[in-house]
């Protein structure tokens, strides 16, 4: 595989205390008799399917503060979204939470589906972006509240202005324009749609008449097109085609104003390759690759919509 893999260090169900899987079975009414540990997406917790004594099938995410102090945040921002989403979203049936110390586990239903194979497949990437367009309308407006995405994102997407060392030589020659375009992406960004903002293939499911969107900590309102434009370069990265080619021929992404699309991506590249110039996360040894495999892609994006690839 020549791209690194979306996934952390996964905890086994057994690893969970002891507390807190206890509640879940009693909120579930049965013992859970095997737990199938699920390897994609960025956490250092548990994901399990879960099977009980009884059949019944459910999946089941937990995390505590080691080796991660942020992880516990984020599933608690997704019990609230999750709670919140209306039936109609393509996303899992949210059952429950449960907290015990410094550990937070999350309930949903276990949707009978698969991640899309990598690299990527023609006609699932199909399947996903013609979901990207269901999704969009109808999630506008925003069914739920949700922090504007100028808010969610003010503390990250600042990385060109924040960079400390070079990326690669055409952006340090480009610096002060890129500084210039990322300073003004809330505007460009500013929207009526409840957005996923975190879309990647590990947080896709695909059964035989669903494209389900999971893994909703990072949910908030902007403009409908973010939420592709964000998911494109990983794409790129993950062997499908040049994020520009979808995105200029797909429902969501087309007619958007260049000068928008300009500031967005500047701040989704900065965004990407400055952060994969910090230290590595604990518990999520592949993150920085990820992040600046999905960084070279924009990057590559942007130039090409500036005329200077």
């Amino acid at each position: 595989m020549a791209f690194p893999p979306a996934q952390g260090e996964r905890l086994p169900w057994e690893a969970v205390p002891e507390e807190v899987r206890r509640t879940i079975e009693q909120r579930l009414g049965s013992s859970v008799a095997t737990a199938t540990t699920q390897p994609g997406g960025f956490s250092p917790g548990a994901a399990a399917r879960l099977e009980l004594a009884d059949g019944r099938r459910f999946f089941a995410k937990a995390v505590g503060s080691a080796p991660n102090p942020d992880s516990p945040g984020f599933h608690r921002r997704e019990a609230r979204f999750a709670a919140a989403l209306p039936p109609t979203t393509p996303a899992p049936e949210f059952l429950f939470a449960v907290e015990h110390g410094e550990w937070v586990a999350l309930v949903f239903e276990d949707v009978d589906g698969h991640e899309p194979r990598l690299p990527w497949r023609e006609d699932e990437l199909d399947r996903v972006l013609d979901a990207f367009t269901d999704l969009s309308r109808a999630l506008t407006p925003a069914p739920i509240e949700a922090p504007p995405v100028a808010a969610a994102l003010d503390d990250l997407f600042n990385g060109w202005r924040t960079l400390e060392r070079p990326v690669d030589d055409w952006a340090s020659a480009h610096l002060e324009d890129l500084c210039t375009l990322e300073a003004d992406w809330a505007e460009a960004a500013a929207g009526e749609t409840l957005l996923h903002c975190d879309v990647r293939a590990d947080n896709i499911l695909l059964t035989p008449d669903r494209v389900v969107f999971v893994d909703w900590p990072h949910a908030c309102i902007g403009a409908a097109w973010i939420d592709l434009l964000a998911f494109l370069p990983s794409v790129a990265m993950q062997g499908g085609p040049p994020p520009w080619q979808v995105f200029e021929s797909h429902p969501v992404g087309r007619g958007v104003p260049s000068e928008r699309l300009h500031r967005v991506l500047a701040a989704l590249a900065g965004f990407f390759l400055q952060r994969s110039t910090l230290p590595p996360q604990p518990g999520l040894s592949t993150l920085r690759d990820f992040q600046r495999g999905q960084g070279v892609q924009a990057l590559a994006w942007l130039r090409r919509s500036l005329g200077e690839s």
